[in-house]
């Protein structure tokens, strides 16, 4: 494939571009970039590729649309990549998110905070490293997902398959999506959610119809359904609804990120928190990615939500993992629950 051979060009040439395939779609898309040079955004008023971090106090790169080299494929599945690999458990990166979920949770009890998002960064000594393999095997696996990879050489190499929307938008029609809940695909018809699943679930719903009220007619918010996304499950709610002509677009990104699926409740509480006992810097990790097109002629966005994602950095993958703590959660779950969440990366990795 063209964008294949352009994505090993720039990489070995130290050219930023970024390659992806949206959800339940057959073409990969890819924007080549000539120079590198650093180019960032605060108003979303260019067309192009945003990279956005999680902190929105830090900057958001944009790779501009007119100075970019555009190419469009049909992707054709090519990698066998049925077989799942099994990785050593690090003991010391469990006590350490074990006794940060405790934490968490005494936060939780002793405050107004409803839930927080903790995660962690978990690294893996690559043997060897191939990125258009990896790439390739991400695409194979996750065909419901953003599959992506991001690269700059002053930022880093980036991968991700992530299932959540953050928001698309047409005109003022835009949709968005309350995902939260987890546990492991089994197989099964009937999917059982305990109650601490439904009420983080809710608890995000609940957010983003608030936070959109003010902005935002004619909102529908449909009823939470089980979706899957690799191996795992969620529970996933789809919301709609009109931009109201005193609104703007980046009212409503403003509105939406960090949703509580990545931060928690009070938002501002609940960063604050994360901010100061993670004990490493989330990056792009959660943050939001994905096209901005501000033309007369095709006035829409779309963004993802940066999960299942990892940074690889001379031969070492960096992958970021997390999940959503509530007064009723468990540690040892909470830490299992982890555990399947780093199976997206680590299954491409060898």
């Amino acid at each position: 494939m063209k964008i294949f051979d352009k994505i090993n060009k720039n990489y070995h040439l130290k050219l930023p571009f970024v390659a992806y395939r949206k959800p339940n779609k057959n073409k990969v898309l890819g924007k080549f970039l000539k120079t590198d040079d650093l180019v960032f955004t605060s108003s979303f008023t260019e067309s192009g590729f945003v990279f956005a971090p999680f902190d929105e106090q830090r900057n958001t790169i944009l790779f501009l649309e007119k100075e970019a080299e555009s190419l469009e494929e049909d992707y054709i599945e090519s990698v066998n990549t049925t077989e799942n690999f099994s990785f050593t458990e690090n003991n010391s990166s469990k006590e350490e998110h074990i006794a940060l979920v405790e934490k968490a949770i005494k936060q939780i009890e002793n405050s107004d905070l409803k839930k927080i998002v903790v995660s962690r960064k978990e690294q893996l000594q690559l043997k060897e490293f191939d990125i258009i393999k990896i790439y390739q095997k991400l695409l194979d696996k996750y065909k419901t997902a953003f599959v992506y990879v991001w690269y700059h050489p002053k930022i880093g190499l980036w991968f991700g398959a992530t299932p959540e929307t953050l928001l698309e938008i047409k005109d003022n029609n835009f949709k968005t999506m309350s995902l939260a809940g987890t546990q492991p695909y089994k197989n099964e018809e009937n999917v059982v959610w305990g109650n601490k699943e439904i009420e983080e679930q809710q608890l995000v719903t609940d957010f983003i119809e608030n936070q959109i009220k003010d902005i935002a007619e004619n909102i529908f918010i449909e009823k939470a359904k089980t979706v899957k996304a690799g191996t795992l499950l969620h529970l996933k709610s789809k919301v709609k609804g009109e931009l109201s002509k005193s609104s703007s677009f980046i009212s409503l990104i403003k509105a939406l990120h960090p949703t509580p699926a990545v931060c928690g409740l009070p938002r501002e509480k609940a960063k604050a928190f994360i901010l100061q006992n993670e004990n490493y810097t989330r990056s792009f990790y959660t943050g939001f990615l994905g096209e901005i097109n501000k033309v007369d002629d095709q006035n829409s966005s779309h963004l993802f939500v940066n999960l299942r994602c990892m940074e690889v950095t001379n031969n070492i993958a960096s992958i970021y993992v997390g999940g959503g703590i509530t007064k009723d959660s468990i540690p040892l779950k909470e830490w299992q629950e982890t555990i399947s969440k780093t199976a997206t990366m680590k299954n491409v990795l060898q």
